[in-house]
C-alpha cells in the first residue's frame, strides 16, 4: 500500500476509458503508478472496474474530469483520452463491427469529430503536473486540428503515427515551468 514517506507513483488518468484496457496497460508498464479512470457510459464503467481491479486503480462514472478527486489537479503525469472522434455524419460509414457493437457515445465526436477532444484539451493544463503529458488518439486527417487545440490550450504538441497499427496520437506536454511575468 501507499504509506506516509513512500514516494508516490506516476499518476495516470484515463478519460473515456471504455473497458479500462489503456490505463491498465500503462500501469502494468510503469514501475509504480496510481490509475484513475473515467467513462460516462455505465456499462463501460462496470467493465473497467473489473479490468483495473488488479491494478488497485479507481474507476469513476461521469463526464470527463467532473468525477475525479479535486486533489489530482496539477498532479497528473500521464493523461490519456480515447475520446470519440468520428464526425456525426460519418458514423453510418463505419464498418458494422464498430457501428453495431459500440455505444453511440463512444463514437460521436460531433460535427467535425473534435468536440470531445476540445473539451479534454481545454481543461488538461489544470490537471497535468508540470512536464505531464496528454495523449489523445485521433485520425491522421484530424491530427493537425487536434495539435492546434493543444497549443491553444497551453500544451506543447507533437503528432506520432504508427503505420503498422494504423494509429495516430497527438501528445501534448505541459511546460515544466511557466514563464515569469
Amino acid at each position: 500500500g501507499r504509506g506516509p514517506g513512500r514516494p508516490r507513483g506516476t499518476v495516470v488518468v484515463d478519460l473515456c476509458c471504455g473497458s479500462g484496457a489503456v490505463g491498465a496497460a500503462l500501469v502494468a508498464a510503469l514501475d509504480r503508478a496510481e490509475l484513475y479512470a473515467v467513462d460516462i457510459d455505465p456499462a463501460a464503467v462496470r467493465c473497467a472496474r473489473r479490468n483495473v481491479a488488479a491494478t488497485g486503480g479507481e474507476v469513476y462514472e461521469g463526464d470527463l474530469y467532473e468525477p475525479l478527486p479535486a486533489a489530482l489537479r496539477g498532479r497528473v503525469d500521464v493523461l490519456v483520452a480515447n475520446a470519440p472522434y468520428v464526425p456525426t455524419e460519418a458514423i453510418g460509414l463505419l464498418p458494422p463491427e464498430a457501428r453495431v457493437h459500440e455505444p453511440l457515445v463512444a463514437l460521436d465526436g460531433g460535427a467535425d469529430g473534435l468536440d470531445v477532444q476540445r473539451r479534454v484539451t481545454a481543461s488538461a493544463s489544470l490537471w497535468l503536473a508540470p512536464g505531464g503529458c496528454l495523449l489523445v488518439e485521433t485520425s491522421e486527417r484530424q491530427a493537425p486540428r487536434t495539435a492546434e487545440a493543444f497549443a491553444r490550450d497551453g500544451l506543447v504538441p507533437r503528432v506520432m503515427a504508427c503505420d503498422e497499427l494504423n494509429a495516430t496520437v497527438v501528445i501534448g506536454t505541459r511546460p515544466a515551468c511557466a514563464a515569469e511575468s
